[in-house]
């Protein structure tokens, strides 16, 4: 988490760390998703809508993103950082993967569904790592 500066208004975001289980073993598995502008893996996340409420931004992220519906769980940490000089603000829930199917869009061309220990590996930023962890302990206990 880094400071935020007190004179600069957040960028505020939501997102969710999308999972599933596979069949037909049952295997948890996490989504994803590539952004060509940053070449970067990372969990769905985006700016939230003047007076979005961070939750409805968060499942209609997803959605854009992926092509999933997001059945949204447990709130996981807020993460801030810095990008170009303005802090950004990011919420995220846990969220199991519903309906849906992926079609590239000019945001994220590729979406991966991983085992956890495969995703923190292509997992770019440390910070989504952490909220990798939460989410498997969030489904452990329950």
């Amino acid at each position: 988490m880094t400071d935020l500066d007190p004179n600069r208004t957040p960028v505020l975001a939501a997102g969710c760390v999308l999972w599933r289980r596979s069949t037909p073993d049952g295997a948890l598995r996490l989504c994803l998703v590539h952004r060509p502008k940053y070449d970067d893996w990372s969990h769905p996340k985006g700016k939230l809508k003047r007076g979005e409420d961070p939750l409805a931004g968060a499942v209609r992220e997803v959605a854009e993103e992926t092509g999933y519906t997001a059945v949204p769980g447990a709130e996981l940490s807020t993460v801030t950082y810095m990008v170009r000089g303005r802090p950004k603000q990011v919420r995220y829930w846990a969220a199991e993967a519903a309906t849906g199917g992926f079609t590239p869009n000019k945001e994220v061309d590729r979406i991966l569904w991983l085992p956890p220990e495969e995703a923190r590996k292509r997992l770019t930023q440390f910070r989504d790592r952490e909220l990798l962890d939460e989410l498997t302990a969030a489904l452990r206990l329950g």
